[in-house]
């Protein structure tokens, strides 16, 4: 199901501030023989894209070499537990142009938000296909399911009229929204400035608008649809239990947990 533009007040907060972090990586006095450099192309990535080799690193093992993933992401504050960062944006749904307003579900749902680096990529699609095959457990959760990239709306379009044989999409269940200005990427925190595209940072947020869980995944490692709808469960079931904890683990039917020293003690008991 999508959101449809409408002029409202906005209900949601400004974007966070964001503060400068300054690297703890090491920088080697002298060049050496043995520098840490990425692979030509992160795995998940246009195989074009070339990152920036990030700064030289000695080897303290001799011949072995570990490889990094460092990225220069943007820096802000934490988003858990405050309220989520509106926006207003086209996307692409079932073949169609349409706009979306995240303040538009305040009160109605709860909103699984995932970013995804780059539309016709590797990772991505097997990602994004993974939830739209099943939308329908997360409709039943009253939830909403947005997925978002710096992609333009043609790009998106191209890439849902392109057959998953061939690495396409085909039609999604949910919309594709485009951030083609970045400036979603950056309020959310997941945005990589120097080179323009988001890491994969997924977001619930609840039917009051407050993001309560959020993950964020480098480049080249994929998301669970699994632990996403697990987590999911357990937020909903504390916000409807609020004496109520969920423990390690925890999925719907499973004991929960009182959070005091005597309350504690029955579920250990039970478990032990």
């Amino acid at each position: 199901m999508a959101c449809s533009a409408a002029t409202a007040t906005a209900l949601f907060s400004s974007n966070p501030s964001a503060f400068p972090v300054k690297s703890n990586a090491p920088t080697a006095s002298a060049p050496s023989s043995r520098n840490l450099a990425l692979p030509k192309s992160f795995v998940g990535l246009r195989k074009s894209f070339q990152p920036s080799p990030p700064p030289s690193i000695s080897s303290s093992r001799g011949a072995r070499s570990r490889r990094s993933f460092a990225v220069r992401a943007s820096s802000e504050l934490p988003l858990v537990g405050n309220v989520a960062p509106d926006f207003e944006a086209e996307a692409v749904f079932d073949q169609e142009f349409i706009k979306v307003k995240l303040s538009e579900y305040i009160g109605k749902k709860y909103v699984i938000l995932f970013f995804y680096p780059l539309d016709f990529t590797f990772v991505c699609p097997t990602e994004i296909t993974a939830f739209s095959d099943r939308y329908e457990e997360f409709k039943e959760l009253n939830t909403e399911v947005l997925g978002v990239s710096v992609d333009s709306v043609f790009s998106h379009l191209a890439w849902v009229q392109t057959d998953r044989k061939s690495g396409g999409l085909g039609d999604l269940q949910y919309p594709l929204v485009s951030d083609v200005t970045k400036s979603i990427s950056k309020s959310y925190g997941v945005l990589i400035p120097d080179q323009g595209i988001a890491l994969r940072g997924l977001f619930i947020i609840d039917k009051e608008g407050v993001i309560q869980h959020s993950t964020i995944n480098n480049l080249g490692i994929g998301r669970s649809v699994d632990e996403t709808k697990r987590t999911l469960q357990a937020l909903q079931y504390v916000q409807e239990n609020p004496d109520e904890v969920c423990p390690a683990g925890w999925k719907p039917g499973e004991k929960s947990m009182k959070p005091d020293p005597k309350g504690s003690k029955e579920y250990f008991s039970a478990i032990a």
